[in-house]
């Protein structure tokens, strides 16, 4: 019998679809803007892939909203180690879980946040003197750590036929400077992680030189008359500055003939600005391969299913990429975008790569 220890933090990815980069001291303005809690869905999608093996796992959780909701209504009967302090979740309710997982001698800890959690996850493991291994369920912003699996589904499998472990790192950013423009990655923990190719790797900042390729983007982009939602990351950020215009490098901006309709803009901003013909322009996370769903949650299904989808990336940074992936949060259409895609990498050039 495998015993798992689940723990979600249910605030955690609330702030990326309003376009707040993160959660971080920022739950009321993400619960201004509309934002709703992502994490639990998250989780219901691993226990249901998990529940092929119910009756080999011994399911521990925490109580309430942080894994005992979403473990019962996935059909399970968990053991609850303990309940959060109050009716707002803390990062010292993750720490205890963790502890209380420890004492039960589980064999993995699955957690469900972003890197913010899986840093109190590893100082949880550290100050227990423990090296259960953990599996990050995607549900953060930022998710720049090695230690997640690549979509919710792939971390239920992984968590019920793992046989070996291995070392890997979590980072961390700093969301003021983040919110800023300025990302700064800094190594917090180091952990024992499934070994799995379903596992991401760390993502890589910068990816080579794309002054051809952004010069080229935004010539056609000046020629076109669609609305134009061009995504975060350097390279983006680079077309941006081709337009002429200083947009928000790690944010959404929406442009259009011209001009700017929508500056640093959350979901419900891009989809007010879209037209009959929309176009996103996206680049993929350099390390990861990820083109929807790090970072960029402003760029939802509602607004993926009114545009056409420009990926672009220079030579270099699909070179150390291998192949694409989304993890959108809509199983459906993650599937029909998963097919091979015409990368723009040059004026001219492009290069056909999967999205799996």
């Amino acid at each position: 019998m495998r015993r798992l220890g689940l723990v979600v933090n249910p605030i955690a990815g609330m702030g990326g679809r309003v376009g707040l980069k993160g959660t971080d001291n920022k739950v009321e303005e993400a619960r201004k803007r509309g934002a709703e809690p992502r994490s639990p869905a998250r989780a219901r999608e691993a226990l249901e892939h998990l529940k092929e093996w119910r009756e080999e796992t011994e399911l521990y959780t925490y109580g309430g909203r942080m894994g005992e909701e979403e473990a019962i209504e996935a059909g399970f009967s968990p053991v609850v180690v303990g309940q959060p302090d109050g009716e707002e979740t803390t990062g010292a309710d993750t720490r205890d879980a963790i502890r209380q997982f420890v004492a039960a001698d589980v064999d993995l800890v699955l957690f469900v946040g972003g890197d913010g959690t899986a840093v109190d996850v590893a100082d949880a493991l550290d100050g227990a003197d423990a090296e259960t291994p953990v599996l990050g369920i995607p549900g953060g912003v930022k998710v720049y750590s090695s230690v997640f699996a690549v979509t919710p589904q792939a971390a239920g499998r992984i968590a019920a036929t793992f046989d070996r472990t291995e070392r890997r790192e979590i980072n961390d950013i700093d969301e003021e400077a983040y919110r800023g423009g300025d990302v700064e990655t800094e190594l917090r923990g180091i952990v024992s992680v499934p070994v799995d190719d379903e596992l991401q790797s760390s993502k890589q900042i910068g990816g080579g030189s794309v002054d051809a390729l952004a010069e080229a983007v935004a010539t056609d982009i000046r020629n076109d008359d669609a609305v134009y939602v061009l995504g975060p990351g350097s390279t983006v950020d680079a077309v941006k500055t081709k337009l002429g215009f200083d947009g928000s490098p790690l944010g959404v901006d929406v442009y259009h003939d011209g001009s700017v309709l929508a500056r640093d803009a959350g979901e419900s901003d891009v989809l007010d600005a879209l037209s009959e013909r929309n176009v996103i322009v996206v680049s993929p996370i350099g390390g990861q391969g990820f083109v929807f769903g790090r970072g960029n949650d402003q760029l939802s299904p509602a607004v993926i299913r009114r545009s056409e989808v420009e990926i672009v990336a220079s030579k270099a940074k699909l070179d150390d990429i291998g192949v694409l992936r989304v993890d959108t949060g809509d199983p459906e259409l993650d599937e029909e975008l998963r097919c091979w895609q015409r990368i723009r990498t040059g004026k001219f050039e492009r290069r056909l790569m999967k999205i799996v």
